[in-house]
């Protein structure tokens, strides 16, 4: 796709690239942040389902025991964590999407093998701070910072403590990624397709973040229930010492990594849909160059009466 003056650069181009990439960093960084009391909350439950019973009551507890600011505990290491989780599966996206072009012709096995080479990398980025956060959040007493968390996780377990998550993370965001992007981009189509009643070049900057909001939501759920159960493996393992994914998977069962499903769909549908809405309106704003979703078909704009 060449700059024909519409966009603001050259679609594959270093610019275009790094410009993705921020997108990423605010699209992943600002809404992580955001949620980090339902996440604290969902991450209590997951470790101690016997004192945090569901949504409501690990809310109570946690404002009763911590006060309104224990509800914030964690939000430095995610944001980092999670900014720069959105520099890689954005920006590495958008760098694999067109490598892999000229050899998956599908698009629905591109945009799978593209979201999975990037988030291999992006949760490369984000562990460290993964393994604090939850520290953080599930251990009381242990830190309130990330400043005293990260010096002392290193000095009783060493670089160890930072990285013995990434491959429950792996099992965790990978498929989570792959739904999270191959669902997003074909309910887009779908939506231009079927439903929008005109091609996305003349809809409203509006009208076109409507669309991305919706997808994405509706992305955003399937995402949260694919990965729960890697996520709640991820979770217990953080807070033990010494203790292996499989050992934490024994000890949960089949219905422990279940526990705070709910709280996790509520967290990930809304996460998702606004990422997608911030990253693409940093596209919008920036005129970035986006391949054009597939109009809806003729037969049905007559079928509708949107056609005279």
């Amino acid at each position: 796709m060449q700059n024909t003056g519409e966009y603001s650069c050259e679609y594959g181009s270093a610019q275009f690239y790094a410009m993705c990439g921020f997108g990423g960093i605010l699209s992943c960084g600002l809404t992580h942040t955001a949620v980090v009391p339902l996440d604290l909350v969902k991450c209590r439950i997951q470790v101690d389902p016997k004192k945090y019973k569901s949504i409501f009551n690990g809310f109570s507890v946690t404002l009763k025991e911590d006060g309104v600011r224990g509800l914030a505990k964690g939000w430095a290491p995610t944001f980092i964590g999670y900014s720069m989780q959105g520099l890689c599966k954005f920006g590495f996206y958008e760098v694999f999407k067109i490598l892999y072009s000229n050899m998956l012709g599908e698009r629905t096995s591109l945009y799978l093998a593209a979201s999975a080479s990037a988030e291999f990398f992006a949760d490369i980025a984000l562990a460290p701070m993964e393994a604090a956060k939850v520290r953080i959040q599930t251990q009381p007493g242990y830190a309130n910072t990330l400043r005293q968390a990260a010096p002392k996780m290193y000095a009783e377990e060493g670089i160890w403590a930072f990285y013995k998550g990434v491959a429950p993370l792996w099992m965790r965001q990978i498929p989570y990624t792959m739904m999270k992007f191959a669902c997003f981009e074909r309910t887009v189509e779908a939506l231009y397709k079927h439903v929008v009643p005109k091609p996305r070049s003349e809809c409203s900057k509006g009208e076109q973040l409507v669309v991305t909001f919706v997808a994405g939501y509706i992305a955003g759920v399937f995402c949260a229930i694919v990965s729960h159960p890697a996520d709640s493996v991820v979770s217990v393992l953080n807070k033990e010492k010494g203790s292996t994914a499989v050992e934490v998977l024994k000890k949960l069962g089949p219905k422990g990594v279940w526990k705070g499903l709910t709280a996790r769909i509520i967290m990930i549908g809304t996460l998702t849909a606004l990422q997608w809405f911030i990253y693409d309106s940093v596209k919008v704003y920036f005129r970035l160059p986006r391949p054009p979703p597939p109009d809806m078909p003729e037969s049905l704009k007559k079928k509708l009466g949107l056609t005279q």
